[in-house]
């Protein structure tokens, strides 16, 4: 089981963003992200968001540094990834 960050590169709201995801479950990743403050509200389906100044801190913590492209291939490979039509759908549903 690990927890996978990729760089920050996903500009929004001013900073930069990278994304923590799990090859392994939700229950794993939402626990790594509650023992590291990550609010759910950053929760993003399959991923949560987290602002360029906490990556080292969340590497330092054990999340593995991956690049943005095997990030999504391992989130896929682990059956936990949700595409974006079916996001599209869940936020409709709120």
């Amino acid at each position: 089981m690990t927890i996978l960050i990729d760089q920050p590169m996903w500009p929004a709201h001013g900073t930069l963003w990278s994304h923590i995801v799990s090859d392994a479950s939700y229950d794993e990743l939402h626990s790594f992200a509650l023992a590291h403050g990550i609010p759910r509200r950053a929760f993003d389906h399959d991923h949560y968001d987290v602002p360029a100044d906490r990556y080292d801190e969340l590497v330092t913590a054990g999340a593995t540094a991956v690049g943005g492209k095997e990030l999504a291939v391992r989130l896929q490979a682990s059956g936990l990834r949700v595409p974006q039509w079916r996001k599209r759908q869940l936020g409709r549903a709120r």
